[in-house]
């Protein structure tokens, strides 16, 4: 291909930044694919390459299922559009804006952050106990879980201090009343860790639904699974995630690329 035909140069950015849209736009797209979605109340967004933390999110009022790298928006940490077109045309979702440059600014490490609105996903967030330990995929989390108290819509900056206050030095946290949120140091990682807290969140549901006495594994045990996960996971083991994951969502039309 001519490199002044490129993809990325005619959208006037780097190659870096146009390979991380077209992952993100995958990412949207594996969101859709997994019924995670709230119609177009949720978001997910990535750090671009670069000293001036700008980060893409996406344009306001398209389904992940269409999402493509084109359609997110560069923004930066005070939510202004930083990229050359009509920026009247490239609103993002304001809740959007709060929550993730709050996420973005104080933790330079998690390059992508996705937020999720399910069904099992917000009941958990809405039970005293939080998420129980009652699946190999909660016990991912334990001892590794932020929560974040409801304050309303995320509107108000002021609510990025305890947003990441609460966070910590975690990569997942249940937002109370509200939904989840994680982070990671790709994009790939953080799929796997929404996949594995979405999963751990359905199974919860479901055992609490069953109305049969439940068993929880000893401390311990909770423990060494958390320490198993940690070691086992790392770049390689995401990027083979991955690459599966977008085996589903290709199907010989990868237009998310676009």
């Amino acid at each position: 291909m001519n490199i002044a035909t490129s993809p990325a140069s005619l959208a006037g950015v780097s190659d870096a930044e146009w390979q991380i849209r077209c992952d993100l736009a995958a990412l949207y797209r594996l969101i859709a694919h997994h019924r995670w979605t709230d119609f177009i109340y949720t978001h997910i967004s990535a750090r671009v390459p670069g000293p001036q933390h700008h980060f893409l999110i996406n344009k306001y009022g398209v389904h992940f299922q269409h999402m493509r790298a084109s359609d997110l928006v560069k923004i930066d940490l005070d939510g202004n559009v930083v990229e050359a077109g009509d920026v009247s045309s490239r609103q993002v979702n304001a809740a959007g804006f709060t929550i993730h440059s709050a996420i973005h600014m104080a933790r330079e490490d998690l390059i992508c952050v996705a937020h999720t609105h399910t069904p099992a996903g917000i009941a958990v967030s809405a039970q005293k106990d939080g998420l129980l330990p009652l699946s190999q995929h909660a016990m991912k989390f334990y001892g590794r879980i932020a929560y974040h108290g409801y304050e309303g819509i995320a509107l108000d900056l002021d609510e990025r201090e305890r947003l990441v206050a609460d966070l910590g030095q975690h990569k997942a946290m249940i937002l109370r009343n509200h939904g989840l949120l994680v982070g990671g140091t790709s994009i790939a990682e953080a799929f796997l860790n929404i996949y594995m807290l979405e999963r751990a969140c359905a199974a919860q549901v479901d055992a609490l639904s069953g109305g049969r006495e439940l068993i929880l594994p000893p401390e311990a045990v909770r423990v060494h699974t958390a320490e198993q996960f940690a070691k086992h996971e790392n770049d390689t083991h995401y990027s083979m995630v991955w690459d599966a994951a977008l085996r589903l969502i290709e199907d010989g039309k990868p237009d998310y690329r676009s």
